[in-house]
């Protein structure tokens, strides 16, 4: 008889991820979250590291659990208990030989959990892995997750089993070009499982969406579930009132005539809302506005709005991609001592705290996905990479009143193909919000020196990314740019600044000196404010952060252009400079 183990035959599979390619866990596998109790499965992972991709070639996934002793032929991969990494993490920040790996990486763990009996399901809930995530439960492939900042769910309930149940998860931060965002980006590319990971139990039928917003008409209230039932879901909204929402194949809507006192960065008024359908019940804290455009006004709550910004990443000298509530708290206490009302979540989606928090202390934010530089934009699989992390997104951030933009792109070359891409961002995200504003950071036509990117007219809000002072010499280039264009919907400058060495001092002509800086900054915001159009700037940007483009003696690995060092508290002359510019030039208007 012949044996059909073939001990070298994974050596010859480049077809090897092909098996793992679907199903694809998508934006449609959610669920509403806010509200439901889960099982935190933070902590520490067992960790090893795969850049020969033997992980899925040699199914790692299907080893038993027998140890090394036990073993009658050799393998490649125990259960990785060895060594450990934390989770949430970034194992780019774990050892220094992990720095700069690019890769795949494989976290797994054991936890208990019993077959389900009675109908209700298992989820497990990734915060975001970057960039691409494949889930293994007891052998079996539940799903794999594109997009490295947006939360995922994968349905363990068919694979569980009576006791102990092994969770292994391939990471993989390789960067590609058909990617969102592409192998061509200007931050660090941290890897692992940086937010929180855990399981959450749900009934048969169970509540996946709950969006509210306010209309002329009161409150409008959807929800949908996750089984095309039929039923009615029950509406309360503390100080407001209860009412019922009939639901129809699995969707409900309505609109309650209620007037809630309005949310706003200076009264940040939020309510306890809470939904009930059968068995599921859902809780959430809910700010109502309305934002608008009027002309070239942004217009919150019936006043013409001031957009007092600064361009944030979500980088951490010691925790990298990580974050937590005190970062973020700091966060916000910088942005308000600079006098700025609104920060730009670049260039990805900041962990979910950041607008939950935002809500409480009246920041306003602008939200967007990585569709950066020059995405495969002709690549039809690349655009349904980024409709799914905008879905993810809106769905997971729908109900924050601090977050007034979504943004479908960054610094896009303006070509047929990019054009028929971002207006199917922007229009479906308009479709799937329409109580937001749509915004992209957009180029100059350098050809008539104008804003005039043939994007800008789907779009509600036009972002204009220049450097003058800093990348062009002087400042004339947008003077001239500015009184040149003549823009029907309003401008904000998405990006300027200059970069900084902490505690370089020169004269204002001489580069990476503070004082040059402080002097970008002040003319940039004089010049900015001087166009009737433009209704606000977003300075690049709060903290220094890492990026392995920028190796000159004064960056050594860091973009230096905040106004704060990478230590988050070391205030450069940028800080004030610009606190003085924002207060003189872009006033609240009433």
């Amino acid at each position: 008889m012949i044996d059909a183990h073939d001990p070298f035959e994974h050596l010859h599979d480049e077809a090897f991820e092909a098996p793992f390619m679907k199903p694809r866990l998508t934006a449609e596998d959610a669920i509403f979250m806010p509200g439901r109790e889960t099982r935190s499965l933070n902590g520490d992972w067992c960790f090893t590291i795969d850049p020969m991709r033997e992980g899925l070639r040699q199914r790692w996934f299907a080893n038993d659990d027998q140890p090394v002793e036990a073993w009658l032929i050799p393998r490649d991969y125990d259960n990785g208990a060895w060594q450990t990494v934390p989770v949430p993490g970034c194992w780019t920040m774990q050892r220094d030989e992990w720095r700069h790996y690019e890769g795949a990486a494989w976290y797994s763990r054991s936890f208990d959990a019993d077959p389900r009996q009675d109908g209700s399901r298992l989820l497990l809930r990734v915060g975001a892995a970057n960039e691409r995530a494949r889930v293994f439960l007891n052998g079996a492939f539940c799903g794999l997750h594109l997009g490295g900042s947006t939360p995922f769910f994968a349905d363990l309930t068919p694979h569980l089993r009576a006791g102990g149940n092994r969770l292994m998860i391939e990471v993989d931060n390789t960067r590609r070009a058909d990617a969102v965002p592409m192998n061509h980006f200007d931050w660090f590319n941290h890897g692992g499982l940086h937010r929180d990971v855990e399981l959450v139990q749900v009934p048969a039928v169970c509540i996946t969406r709950l969006f509210l917003r306010l209309t002329e008409s009161g409150i409008a209230v959807d929800v949908a579930l996750s089984a095309g039932t039929d039923g009615t879901a029950q509406l309360d909204i503390l100080g407001l009132g209860q009412a019922d929402i009939p639901v129809r194949a699995g969707q409900g809507t309505a609109v309650v005539d209620w007037s809630p006192e309005l949310w706003s960065p200076r009264t940040p008024r939020l309510y306890d809302v809470a939904v009930r359908f059968g068995a599921d019940h859902v809780t959430d804290r809910v700010g109502f506005r309305r934002i608008e455009r009027n002309g070239t006004e942004v217009i919150l709550n019936g006043r013409p709005l001031a957009l007092r910004g600064l361009c944030v990443h979500e980088d951490d000298r010691d925790t990298g991609r990580c974050t937590s509530e005190p970062d973020i708290r700091q966060r916000f206490a910088d942005l308000r001592a600079l006098g700025a009302n609104v920060a730009r979540l670049s260039h990805y989606p900041h962990h979910e705290m950041v607008a939950r928090i935002a809500d409480e202390e009246g920041m306003l934010l602008w939200e967007e996905i990585p569709v950066y530089w020059a995405i495969a934009f002709d690549n039809e699989q690349t655009y349904e990479n980024a409709r799914n992390q905008l879905f993810e997104l809106i769905h997971r951030d729908a109900n924050r009143a601090s977050v007034i933009l979504w943004g479908v792109g960054n610094e896009n070359a303006d070509t047929e193909a990019r054009l028929a891409f971002m207006r199917g961002l922007a229009q479906a995200a308009r479709a799937e919000d329409p109580s937001r504003l749509i915004a992209a950071a957009c180029l100059i036509n350098r050809a008539t020196f104008r804003i005039e990117d043939r994007l800008t007219e789907h779009l509600d809000v036009i972002g204009l990314n220049e450097y003058f002072g800093w990348y062009e010499t002087g400042f004339e280039g947008l003077e001239r740019l500015l009184a040149n264009s003549t823009p029907d919907r309003p401008v904000v400058i998405s990006e300027t600044g200059a970069e900084a060495a902490t505690g370089l001092h020169g004269p204002e002509s001489q580069l990476f000196t503070e004082e040059r800086q402080a002097l970008v900054l002040t003319r940039q915001v004089e010049i900015a404010a001087s166009a009737r159009y433009v209704a606000g700037v977003f300075v690049w940007l709060l903290y220094d952060f890492r990026s392995d483009r920028r190796q000159t003696a004064h960056q050594r690995g860091w973009n230096r252009k905040g106004v704060i060092a990478e230590d988050k508290t070391t205030r450069k002359l940028g800080f004030d400079a610009l606190t003085r510019a924002y207060a003189q030039h872009f006033k609240d208007k009433e």
